[in-house]
């Protein structure tokens, strides 16, 4: 995972791209993974840990009666941290770690949603192992398709001003 966190710095820093995240199954452990990057503060703009169905459709726009463990679901996580923070990528996180089924869904039923400014999709992971294994695969898959996306997106250009950093 270290080499696509580097990736994912060095391509973030290159183009000046804003980077945000959304969780709710993997409950933060993904900005924490992102925020280790080399100098962060200047390309992650930060995530939205949001776990309630409730606080998803408030903050990120989730459409009521969406099915929390969704593709379509994840789409709109994605989406809405990506606007609110601002951001030029968005990688989300949702799903079911286990041990048991949830919803009608099984254990290890996870969606990856993504969202650029001109682009939004998902990927559907059915992962094996106890809830730890679920969502340490799970962050490991989604540093992986930040550093996808990033590779395919250019400069974010003029249309914001140079932020402070922490």
């Amino acid at each position: 995972m270290t080499d696509h966190i580097e990736r994912l710095s060095d391509l973030a820093r290159e183009r000046g791209l804003r980077v945000a995240v959304a969780e709710s199954l993997t409950s933060g452990r993904l900005a924490n993974t992102v925020g280790s990057g080399a100098d962060a503060s200047e390309w992650f703009a930060g995530g939205v840990v949001a776990y309630l169905t409730d606080v998803k459709e408030r903050v990120l726009g989730l459409v009521p009666g969406t099915d929390p463990c969704s593709a379509a679901c994840a789409e709109q996580l994605a989406i809405g941290a990506r606007d609110l923070l601002d951001a030029d990528l968005c990688v989300s996180t949702t799903g079911v770690g286990g041990p048991d089924p949830d919803g009608g869904h099984p254990p290890g039923t996870v969606y990856l949603g993504w969202a650029t400014p001109d682009a939004v999709g998902h990927r559907r992971l059915a992962l094996t192992g106890d809830p730890e294994e679920v969502l340490a695969t799970t962050v490991e898959a989604a540093v992986r398709l930040l550093a996808f996306h990033a590779e395919g997106l250019r400069p974010a250009g003029p249309r914001r001003s140079p932020q402070q950093t922490a």
